[in-house]
Formats: C-alpha cells, sequence, structure tokens
C-alpha cells in the first residue's frame, strides 16, 4: 500500500460523504467534497508517475474510484431530481457495457492493452462538468441556463463513447485489431 492507493481508498470513502450533502440539499459541501475527491484523482495518478510507485492495485483500484463516484453522483443528483433519470440511465449503462466487455475478455483469455480514448476523456469531462453545473445552478442564472447543454452533451459523448468501446472490442474479439486507441 503507498501513497497513491491511499489517496485512491480516501477518494472512495468520499463518495458516502458526497451523496450524503447532495441527498440533504448541502450543494457547497457536495461541490467541496466532489472537487476533494478530483484532487486525490489528480494527485495520486501524479504521485504514481513521479514516485515511480505505479502498482498492479493502483491500476485497477483508480478506474474503479472513478467510476463509482461519477455513478453516484448521478444516482444522486437523479434521486433529488436535478438530472433527468433517462441521463443516470445512459452513464450507467455505458459503464455496465464497458465493465462487460472487459468481463467478455477476460473469459476469451484477450489480454489486449487498453487505453481510454480521446472519446472517453471528453465524455468523462462532460460529465464531470455537468455534475458541477447542475451542483451550481441554484447560484447563478447562467449555469440554470445552460444545465440543458450540459445534459444532452453528457449525454450525446457517453452514447458515443460507448459505441466507440463496442466497436473496438468487436474489433479485437475478432482479431482484426490488437491495439486501439
Amino acid at each position: 500500500m503507498n501513497l497513491p492507493n491511499v489517496l485512491t481508498l480516501i477518494r472512495i470513502l468520499l463518495i458516502p460523504v458526497f451523496i450524503t450533502f447532495v441527498i440533504y440539499r448541502s450543494p457547497v459541501w457536495a461541490i467541496i467534497t466532489f472537487i476533494v475527491a478530483g484532487l486525490t484523482d489528480l494527485v495520486d495518478g501524479l504521485l504514481a508517475r513521479v514516485t515511480h510507485q505505479r502498482t498492479e492495485l493502483g491500476a485497477y483500484l483508480d478506474p474503479i474510484a472513478d467510476k463509482l463516484l461519477l455513478s453516484s453522483a448521478y444516482i444522486a443528483l437523479a434521486i433529488i431530481g436535478s438530472l433527468p433519470s433517462w441521463l443516470t440511465i445512459v452513464v450507467i449503462t455505458r459503464d455496465v457495457v464497458i465493465f462487460l466487455g472487459f468481463f467478455i475478455f477476460f473469459l476469451t483469455n484477450h489480454r489486449p492493452e487498453i487505453h481510454p480514448s480521446m472519446l472517453s476523456k471528453i465524455t468523462t469531462n462532460f460529465q464531470i462538468v455537468t455534475i458541477l453545473v447542475v451542483l451550481l445552478a441554484g447560484y447563478s442564472s447562467f449555469l440554470t441556463r445552460i444545465t440543458p447543454v450540459g445534459i444532452y452533451g453528457t449525454a450525446f459523448f457517453t452514447i458515443l463513447s460507448g459505441a466507440h468501446y463496442i466497436y473496438l472490442g468487436t474489433r479485437i474479439l475478432n482479431g482484426k485489431q490488437k491495439n486501439s486507441r
């Protein structure tokens, strides 16, 4: 257990704190918790690279922590009616499809080197910004007006990146391409 992995575990432990603040409608504390969780993600990755402390545990735990935080945020915000439920379903369905793809790779003994695509990075950024915009919308009429842009942009990129991963996964499983970004 090294410092980057400890920071990842802290991010996971912040999830119920964040959800509590969202459910009890304390957006300032929810935002602070979400930002602190995001900073642990930034710092753990930087520390792991700079100090050469990358571990197999960290390689699995870090993306799981990220998915748990984002999924929890979408679920909690849908529960209180700040985000439409259909968007939460889209976000979680994409993650389930990606997980099932990894499971299929495992069952078929495929071990391709996987890297997040640029489309996936754009999707994650849209998802994060949408959470922040929704949490801050009560403090700014401008943010309230652009919330639909975040919602529909997140839906668009989430669906597109999910389809892209399905495409890449089927190409890998069909043996046409060993590694693609």
